[in-house]
């Protein structure tokens, strides 16, 4: 049973192995309840009802779960007998829960496990944790751990060879447990902090700048309205409080202007004000003061609405109510008397804007919603002018900066011809475009820029980040994740049209793509040449014109093969592996064409300081890795240009060059909760270690991590045998079996205690962390880093 991107992983229930009598009593009591929640009338668990609540994949383990809790062998389980299964694994020592493991894989009860029943139960684990291999991998990996577990190689695994095997996962044995089923649980005894995070000295220390800008801020706002409020302190509460809401607003309607004029912004980030301001959370800051606008706007409107009130009831009123509120009449503002109604329209788009901006509309796919919405501000713009007599002079200047922004930004896009050269249509629905690189355009790794592409739509632009190295020259790349509208066109789009070769240079784009396609041949057998090894694995990593591209090749379906064909498969794939061909034809989701389009920016981010850093931790999750796709490529390519090569000893070392780069180490970790996530930078991520490769030895500069969320983790019986074939495979073939790497895959979420502690661990110097992905998993992190006085810095979407 999954849990949410960014909340804790659910405690084992053996983490609890030495319970007290109270807490003992209290387990019993609950799930003596979930238990008759579940049996119903009967007070007994049939098979359906068992599989329901365990929530499995495959029936496979409910079947096999169910059969050992079934003591008597009824057909049904009964209160006492589940008590008994859970007593078994919860209070029960490693060698009872070694017992019940081997019971699950021992399919036929005949009291040791022959490669058939591993190869079933593999299968069965494949599935349990959402992992697509090809049989052939699927034998090699029954090979792996077979051939490691049958000590006396009699053709089968006993139980004290089970256990002699385990004993190399000591970790497995302490914490071995049923993690799908959340009915099995005890109830978690976590006991929570007893200060609130905000109140911390950690969180005080470490957000010290961010919380002295909010501090005056905060006071501005007191300050603004005081002194507003006592300029008409004769002409009552009601006209005090309207006035020192109105000067506020004329602040914070202008200085949310501030906020977003993005050049300004990644100019300053280069200057020491970035030391002192803190100008990576303006995203956060522009969202405050849109909720403070909202706030005084309410504040402002009630203080008029009750002095209108006030003067209406006045014996010597000449207007009533409603002539005040929505009427001219009265005379009330500086344009024609169209304060009230001005603010009443005010009122409204400001409302409008608030709730098409909020994040269940952004991040739901109605991007465009918000975006429409959001452009209603030179309107509120107009009214503010038209409704207050001074706001004028307090937009004057941000507004003039944003103004010569837009005009530069829309000069700079029209510059130059910008086309889409390249389209790859990858897995999960991710869109990567290969564009052509204006000669002006300059940018550091982490930079997003705000595309535009009016075959798609006219008058929409959307920011998205440059995934390639600012060294890669001729073209930029950027990787879209289909999630909303805009999105969604842009991938159909190229879904449903072939390669384009259209237009006046018919002739000549369909050349080029001949030539390309005969160049990437070309690659791929130089590629294979060099590195054989890479071949075998179904991944072929290549460097073609500094873009690192990803060619996979169909794995050859073994059939079902019995038990002394399973010893012999690998030697059979041997032979043949010789004499396939590892040459697709050219893929439909790849194509080149020449597509119009503009490009807005570059614009900086956070991930700037990276390359200030001592030890960097980059942290991606999902499609959040594209700003750590550049910025690893931009890194390498640093680190290999001080790299000093000896022609005669080939003796290498490292010189120090001089330039921004303060890196001593970095920490990759990426995040994905399925295995064709992978696919997006696997590429990358192999050349990456192919250029690092003689720096084992010597500890390497750049460490990958690599984390699947949907696999089970090593203490779940659902998938430590899979989790011991892929560690056996692993060391076999100096690879990773599901992504092709070196790095291993590690199963489920990153114990971010343990990993925060061995960076620590590490003292390469002063730790920043660098995330990219969800509001929710930023939390946790940013909490760990201030527990252990880390720097951290997100992406803002």
């Amino acid at each position: 049973m999954g849990t949410k991107p960014g909340q804790p992983e659910p405690e084992p229930m053996e983490s609890r192995s030495a319970m007290n009598a109270d807490e003992d009593a209290k387990w019993l009591e609950w799930v003596s309840r979930q238990f008759e929640a579940i049996a119903g009338e009967d007070r007994e668990i049939d098979l359906q009802e068992f599989k329901t609540a365990l929530k499995v994949k495959e029936s496979f383990f409910a079947e096999r779960f169910f059969t050992l809790f079934d003591s008597d062998g009824s057909g049904t389980i009964t209160l006492q007998e589940l008590l008994g299964a859970l007593s078994l694994l919860i209070h029960g020592s490693p060698m009872d829960k070694l017992k019940f493991l081997f019971q699950v894989y021992d399919v036929d009860g005949s009291g040791s496990i022959d490669p058939d029943e591993l190869r079933t139960v593999l299968q069965c684990c494949l599935k349990e944790s959402a992992i697509s291999l090809p049989e052939e991998k699927l034998d090699d990996l029954t090979l792996a751990l077979f051939e490691s577990a049958d000590k006396d190689h009699n053709g089968s695994i006993t139980f004290e060879e089970l256990r002699e095997e385990l004993e190399n996962f000591p970790e497995v044995m302490e914490n071995l447990t049923i993690s799908a089923a959340s009915w099995l649980k005890p109830p978690s005894s976590k006991n929570r902090p007893r200060m609130p995070r905000y109140l911390t000295s950690a969180y005080w220390h470490n957000n010290s700048g961010k919380l002295a800008i909010l501090a005056a801020y905060i006071g501005l706002n007191v300050l603004l309205f005081t002194l507003a409020a006592l300029k008409y302190q004769s002409s009552g509460a009601s006209i005090m409080v309207a006035r020192g809401g109105g000067q506020c607003l004329n602040f914070n309607c202008s200085f949310i202007v501030v906020l977003m004029l993005r050049r300004c912004l990644t100019w300053l980030r280069a200057t020491w004000l970035a030391r002192i301001f803190p100008l990576d959370q303006n995203i956060e800051f522009h969202q405050l003061i849109g909720y403070v606008v909202v706030g005084f706007t309410v504040i402002h409107t009630t203080a008029h609405v009750v002095n209108f009130v006030r003067l209406s009831q006045l014996e010597d009123s000449p207007f009533q109510f409603w002539e005040y509120l929505l009427t001219t009449r009265p005379g009330i503002g500086w344009v024609h008397g169209t304060a009230s109604l001005t603010g009443i329209v005010l009122q409204l788009l400001i409302f409008i804007m608030l709730v098409c901006s909020c994040s269940f509309v952004r991040r739901s796919g109605h991007f465009e919603v918000f975006y429409w919405t959001h452009l209603s501000y030179i309107f509120v713009w107009v009214l503010l002018i038209l409704h207050g007599p001074n706001f004028w002079k307090w937009l004057l200047v941000p507004g003039l900066l944003f103004f010569l922004e837009k005009v530069v930004g829309l000069v700079l896009s029209r510059m130059g011809t910008v086309c889409i050269v390249e389209v790859n249509l990858l897995s999960s629905k991710v869109t990567h475009l290969v564009i052509s690189r204006p000669p002006f355009f300059h940018y550091k790794p982490g930079d997003y820029v705000y595309l535009n592409i009016p075959a798609i739509a006219k008058y929409e632009w959307h920011p998205f980040t440059i995934s390639s190295a600012p060294e890669q020259e001729g073209t930029i790349w950027l990787h879209i994740r289909s999630q909303g509208q805009w999105t969604n066109r842009l991938y159909e789009y190229f879904k449903a049209s072939g390669p384009i070769c259209s237009g006046s240079k018919r002739l000549t784009q369909s050349l080029k793509l001949r030539r390309s396609q005969k160049k990437s041949q070309e690659s791929k057998i130089q590629v294979l040449s060099a590195h054989p090894a890479s071949a075998a694995q179904g991944v072929v990593a290549m460097d073609m014109e500094n873009a690192v591209q990803l060619t996979n090749y169909k794995f050859e379906t073994l059939p079902q093969r019995k038990e002394e064909d399973l010893i012999n498969c690998g030697k059979e794939r041997e032979e043949k592996s010789h004499t396939r061909s590892v040459f697709p034809s050219l893929n439909e989701n790849h194509q080149f064409g020449n597509i119009k389009c503009y490009l807005d920016g570059p614009y900086g981010t956070p991930t700037r300081r990276i390359f200030a850093s001592e030890h960097a931790v980059l942290i991606g999750a999902g499609i959040g890795i594209t700003p750590f796709a550049s910025i690893l490529q931009s890194i390498m390519y640093r680190h290999q240009k001080r790299k000093k090569k000896c022609p005669n000893c080939h003796y290498s070392w490292y010189e120090d060059v001089k330039d921004e780069m303060k890196l001593r180490k970095v920490d990759f970790i990426w995040i994905n909760r399925d295995q064709r996530s992978f696919e997006w930078f696997v590429s990358l991520l192999t050349k990456l270690e192919m250029d690092q490769a003689e720096e084992e030895l010597g500890g390497r500069f750049l460490e990958l991590h690599m984390y699947m969320t949907s696999a089970l983790s090593k203490n779940d019986m659902k998938a430590i045998g899979l989790q011991m074939a892929l560690d056996l495979l692993a060391k076999k073939e100096s690879k990773d079996s599901i992504t092709g790497l070196k790095t291993r895959t590690q199963p489920g979420r990153p114990d971010w205690s343990k990993v925060f502690q061995k960076v620590a661990a590490e003292n390469k110097g002063k730790v920043q962390v660098f995330f990219c992905g969800s509001p929710a998993l930023a939390k946790v992190l940013k909490n760990h880093c201030e527990q252990r006085n880390f720097r951290f810095f997100k992406e803002n979407f």
